[in-house]
């Protein structure tokens, strides 16, 4: 599922790629102080196939109004589908095979909507122009297992960064995609990046028995070289983290939450230093058997398994605010954070939210990361 990031005719749009092979489309609308998802539009893909993947073609804030809204999707039969959003609804523009297996993700460069990035379980990476549909602009094997996330960066051009279940996280230059000019060591099959919505350099990766891992991609990014750092790596024991994203909410909008959260501390030192609190990372998870509405406190006690990965981590320091972005945020009617009174001190933090979800213990975890 994926949110499109712009209002259409005044309403956020949902996104859904379903297991019956169809992209969904659903309006998020108000009424009487709670919110219901409403059914727009359905497009199936094909017969006997699995949709895998979606992604908008609004991946950046500063996109031209006037550029048609596109939909690009992946299915179980290694083909990418590319659909336009219109007034009669979803409409297919082109479709065509991509993968010799499941092509697990098909992703926009959200510089230039026109090229599209898709990945497979034939293990390729592949470009395509979608103003020639069916024509690959090149083709990597640089992954040694099936390529299941991409992601452009929205604040970078020419900046990619793609994962494997060869347990790597590639950084690549569009401009010359015959060698990445970063290789991450991900501990996990990487299922899910996420580039930070303010903060350029950080990336993000549920990968899965590896838990979740937050990259450090600055020095990267700036220097084109392979120089990064992990700033915060946790596992889950007896589960595998399929899901992971970066909460829109800037640090000032933190403080509108009325309800502190109930937290469980983990420190986390510098790699080949004293053990400092340089940075927590503090869970709050909704239990299996709670009510839908319910955040329960982690009862996990003692260190976290925080890994500095194969680079030297360092410690982050604090990061600007971008003002622009904080928006305002409301609870539906009825909605219980947490029941401690712990207070959320976030006009003195800087302070970053994440959700992950698991595989196994079917939970889904709310992170409160802090950096000092």
């Amino acid at each position: 599922m994926k949110w499109c990031h712009i209002l259409v005719a005044g309403h956020a749009l949902l996104g859904v790629a379903d297991a019956g092979g169809s992209i969904e489309l659903l309006r998020l609308v108000e009424s009487e102080n709670a919110y219901t998802l409403q059914p727009v539009s359905s497009f199936a893909l094909g017969k006997q196939c699995l949709a895998l993947s979606l992604d908008w073609s609004t991946g950046r804030t500063e996109r031209a109004s006037d550029q048609p809204l596109k939909i690009i999707s992946s299915d179980s039969k290694g083909k990418l589908h590319l659909l336009e959003v219109t007034e009669a609804g979803l409409q297919e523009v082109a479709t065509w095979p991509a993968h010799h297996f499941e092509a697990w993700i098909a992703a926009f460069d959200y510089w230039r909507t026109e090229i599209v990035y898709s990945g497979g379980d034939d293990g390729l990476l592949k470009g395509w122009d979608t103003r020639t549909p069916g024509t690959c602009v090149f083709t990597s094997e640089r992954h040694s297992m099936g390529v299941c996330s991409v992601q452009s960066s929205p604040h970078q051009e020419d900046i990619l960064a793609t994962g494997s279940y060869d347990e790597h996280v590639l950084l690549w230059d569009t401009r010359n995609m015959k060698e990445p000019f970063a290789d991450m060591a991900a501990q996990g099959g990487v299922w899910r990046l996420k580039w930070h919505p303010f903060h350029h350099h950080l990336l993000l990766a549920a990968c899965m028995h590896g838990g979740f891992q937050i990259f450090n991609c600055q020095k990267a990014i700036e220097e084109k070289q392979e120089a990064y750092s992990v700033s915060v790596s946790h596992t889950l024991p007896n589960s595998l983290v399929y899901g992971a994203d970066w909460s829109w909410l800037s640090s000032g909008s933190l403080s509108e939450i009325h309800e502190p959260c109930c937290l469980g501390t983990f420190p986390c030192s510098n790699s080949g230093a004293r053990a400092a609190p340089l940075c927590s990372l503090k869970a709050v998870h909704q239990s299996p058997a709670a009510s839908g509405h319910h955040l329960a406190e982690d009862k996990e006690e003692g260190p976290s398994r925080l890994q500095s990965g194969s680079k030297r981590r360092t410690p982050l320091q604090p990061l600007a605010e971008d003002t622009t972005k904080s928006g305002n945020w409301r609870h539906p009617a009825g909605t219980k954070i947490c029941d401690c009174d712990l207070c959320l001190e976030a006009a003195t933090l800087n302070t970053d939210l994440l959700a992950t979800c698991s595989f196994y213990d079917h939970v889904l975890h709310l992170w409160k990361w802090e950096s000092s």
